[in-house]
């Protein structure tokens, strides 16, 4: 992204980027594309315990992080984000920086998703769309979340934190007041944003059926990021608005981060293929190609599909149990010098682990008569899980509930957080 001093092109008026949602036919088409994903979201949000899910919501939140900051180049290790999260710091100064930024995300992402429930159980928006889903879909697609969106994050950045590359300091939550360029794109001219953002806020923030809403995310996606609306941090606040506008559908327990990081150069790809101008009298009647927003669409859509398949196989029962088995043998059998308790990790421990994980919390009691070993043997086995972070509990007596450390996630979840196994190097 540049200051652009002389617009290349000259964007003032809201017709320039119709179309914002596509014709009709092509809706009705994207409408069924989308219906498989919401069925096997609807489905995944029953699976396991809710404290289970819980955990899987902090982990997402890490890697909804982690994998958005990948995308703008300024990736943080996954051990350096969990450190962040105990307000561990690095003592370089560029790995710090980037662990603040990591943990703003993580804080903005859980503030937006609380501010998204309040704003839609809001007497005024209830008054005007009784039904639970149609007041979440009226506020979770507006301009002005857009906003809260970068103003949560990058108020918890110190404004040496929040310079850009160019020198200049990312003011949270206001609007750009100068004219950029941004590759070979030209946004509309400063003056003009607010315009983009009301006439964007007629077309998005609004009811629709949870198919529909899917095909609206994805197109107010492209079309926030199309007006730039701020000076910088445009991909990071408009992922932010997407994971809290998509939050009642995901649950927490997939990420689209996850799936545009991993497709990364298709979505760059993608994005810009939708800012091209109308390719004729057969791409719609606006003024950018509707042929291309819709193969926008088909990307988005596929690579949610994507990724709530990928996760509904991570939490198959079958799976789970087998993982779980694995683990504890690996770990049984680790050499003394690179785990210090391995001799605690016993084949008993297998049943009352996956009973915790599928089940739920049980007293530290229940989990030690579960394992059928004795009282100081049973004990001593708990204790090196929690040691180890595989259980967690709120007290020294208290129940004991599945914890998803860093260094099991490779065994227990394969392939769901590869970088968090990886050696750090920085």
């Amino acid at each position: 992204m540049s200051v652009q001093a002389t617009p290349i092109a000259f964007y003032d008026q809201p017709h320039q980027f119709l179309p914002l949602t596509p014709a009709g036919h092509h809706l009705d088409e994207l409408g069924r594309m989308a219906r498989p994903v919401i069925e096997a979201s609807l489905r995944l949000q029953a699976a396991t315990n809710e404290e289970t899910r819980s955990q899987l919501r902090e982990l997402t939140r890490a890697m909804n992080s982690y994998y958005s900051n990948r995308i703008e180049g300024q990736s943080t290790h996954p051990v350096h984000i969990a450190q962040a999260l105990r307000q561990d710091f690095s003592d370089k100064p560029d790995v710090a920086k980037r662990q603040r930024l990591a943990l703003a995300h993580i804080e903005a992402e859980s503030e937006l998703e609380a501010l998204l429930v309040h704003a839609a159980a809001h007497p005024s928006v209830r008054q005007q769309h009784p039904d639970a889903g149609d007041a979440a879909h009226a506020v979770a697609l507006q301009s002005e979340m857009l906003v809260k969106a970068h103003d949560l994050l990058y108020s918890r950045l110190s404004q040496e934190d929040r310079s850009s590359e160019d020198g200049l300091v990312i003011v949270p939550g206001q609007l750009r007041q100068q004219d950029v360029a941004v590759q070979r794109h030209q946004p509309p001219i400063a003056h003009a944003v607010p315009r983009f953002l009301r006439a964007a806020d007629d077309a998005y923030a609004k009811p629709w059926a949870l198919e529909s809403f899917l095909v609206a995310a994805a197109c107010q996606h492209h079309r926030m990021l199309w007006v730039h609306p701020f000076i910088d941090g445009n991909g990071r606040a408009c992922r932010l608005q997407l994971h809290g506008a998509m939050h009642h559908l995901t649950r927490g327990l997939w990420s689209v981060n996850r799936g545009l990081a991993r497709r990364q150069d298709e979505y760059y790809l993608r994005l810009s293929e939708a800012d091209m101008p109308r390719h004729g009298d057969l791409d719609g009647r606006g003024n950018l190609s509707e042929r291309m927003l819709v193969e926008w669409c088909r990307f988005f859509i596929g690579v949610c599909k994507d990724q709530v398949d990928f996760m509904t196989q991570v939490l198959d029962l079958a799976r789970i149990k087998e993982h779980i088995a694995a683990l504890i043998v690996f770990r049984a059998h680790t050499a003394k010098e690179l785990r210090p308790n391995a001799g605690d990790y016993r084949k008993e421990l297998i049943l009352p682990l996956q009973h915790v994980m599928i089940a739920g919390p049980v007293s530290r009691g229940d989990f030690v008569q579960m394992t059928g070993l004795g009282e100081r043997t049973g004990r001593k086995a708990l204790k090196a899980m929690l040691d180890d972070g595989l259980l967690q509990s709120d007290s020294p007596k208290g129940q004991v509930r599945i914890g998803l450390p860093l260094d099991a996630l490779s065994m227990l979840f394969p392939r769901l957080y590869p970088e968090a196994g990886a050696v750090v190097l920085d």
